[in-house]
């Protein structure tokens, strides 16, 4: 499904601000596939997402979704097939735009056989209320106010449903819920498991929460200094815990995990 061979993107070469972002990263999804990956800030986790997604080009290597090659696919033809949330609730969305008209422009993206300036039919408008009403937050009965309106937690399951409303070939989690308070953060996982589940639908997440890493989808992945350093799955994720994720990553990299963000989280 996502198959990327040895990339690596440096930042401002050739100045003081030279920064290795990535570095010969490599890493291959199954369809189906839901990945959390983990890491401390500067790890590479993000940059690897905006790599996938077409933020910008790598300097090396390729990256290939379902059979296709996207090394060189501008970012908005990739957003066609990949769906992508950010940790801002306020990222993906038009503020003064209504709801069914975000659900409009996120449809007629990436629908086939859709052009982009096509009418938005009675039937599609229809499709649009029974999406909202399985989020569970009465938003079918409000398609006509601004999204700006919204809540936080309201906003980012709106956006979650956007990125899915036509199924993606690759779903970006980037931290979706961090920004968000304990319980809303819980719901929009709930709705994020049962819509990723539902659809099988391959998923990349960051999160920075280290039990949520291992219980959240298939696999996990550790980040740092730009490089995957350790990806466990089946039996071997299935007993692990957050002491032997820590063991492990030290074991890989040479020395402890230190971010009190990750150490401290639930």
């Amino acid at each position: 499904m996502l198959n990327i061979v040895d990339i690596s993107k440096t930042f401002n070469p050739g100045t003081i601000n030279e920064k290795t972002a990535l570095s010969h990263v490599s890493l291959h999804l199954r369809p189906g596939d839901f990945a959390s990956i983990i890491g401390s800030n500067g790890a590479g986790k993000s940059t690897l997402l905006n790599a996938i997604a077409g933020s910008f080009y790598v300097d090396n290597g390729s990256i290939a979704l379902d059979g296709k090659d996207i090394t060189f696919t501008p970012d908005h033809r990739r957003s066609r097939v990949i769906g992508r949330l950010f940790q801002d609730p306020l990222r993906g969305t038009a503020p003064s735009m209504t709801i069914e008209e975000n659900l409009a422009l996120a449809y007629l993206r990436s629908a086939e056989g859709k052009a982009p300036f096509s009418r938005i039919t009675k039937k599609d408008k229809e499709f649009f209320a029974e999406k909202l009403k399985l989020l569970g937050m009465g938003l079918e009965d409000r398609m006509r106010q601004p999204v700006g309106l919204l809540s936080g937690g309201q906003r980012q399951a709106l956006t979650l449903l956007m990125a899915t409303l036509v199924t993606p070939k690759l779903l970006l989690l980037d931290e979706h819920t961090a920004a968000l308070d304990p319980g809303t953060a819980e719901k929009v996982l709930e709705l994020t498991r049962a819509i990723v589940a539902e659809n099988q639908i391959t998923c990349l997440m960051v999160t920075h929460n280290m039990r949520q890493a291992l219980e959240l989808g298939n696999r996990t992945l550790m980040m740092a200094d730009g490089n995957i350093v350790l990806d466990v799955s089946g039996q071997e994720r299935a007993g692990m815990t957050v002491d032997d994720l820590l063991r492990r990553f030290k074991a890989g990299t040479g020395k402890d995990l230190d971010n009190d963000r990750i150490l401290l989280s639930d």
